[in-house]
């Protein structure tokens, strides 16, 4: 069986802890890292929809650097929305910002009715570069 290592960024954030689970497990060369969300340092909520969605995408970049890794090595993406038809153009926009030239990586979005407060969630999987 291969051995899972988990991942947690510099600054660990108080959704792990409340929830018990590790932003990321490293397998091999693999990081599966958790849903991320654009929540604060608490754990509360950013309310501006285009900033949870680049909140969510900058605690994505900390749980990946403290893997080793870029938004570069990312080869498979779910994100999940609460209103997929008012939300895509600005998860595209922000996406684009963050996530910027081909090759894309691997891309499923999901309708969900529920987020736990959050309108937006990213999860990923990611090659560790050097592993």
């Amino acid at each position: 069986m291969t051995d899972r290592q988990a991942i947690f960024p510099e600054n660990r954030h108080a959704l792990y802890e409340k929830h018990g689970y590790s932003a990321a497990i490293r397998s091999g060369d693999l990081l599966f890292v958790s849903g991320q969300v654009g929540s604060l340092a608490d754990g509360s909520a950013e309310k501006d929809f285009r900033k949870q969605v680049e909140q969510a995408f900058t605690n994505l970049k900390a749980v990946l650097a403290a893997a080793g890794c870029t938004l570069d090595d990312i080869v498979d993406v779910t994100t999940f929305h609460t209103d997929p038809e008012a939300q895509l153009e600005t998860v595209m926009d922000v996406r684009k910002a963050f996530i910027g030239e081909p090759p894309y990586p691997n891309w499923t979005a999901v309708g969900v009715t529920w987020l736990a407060g959050f309108d937006f969630e990213i999860k990923v999987i990611a090659r560790i570069p050097g592993a």
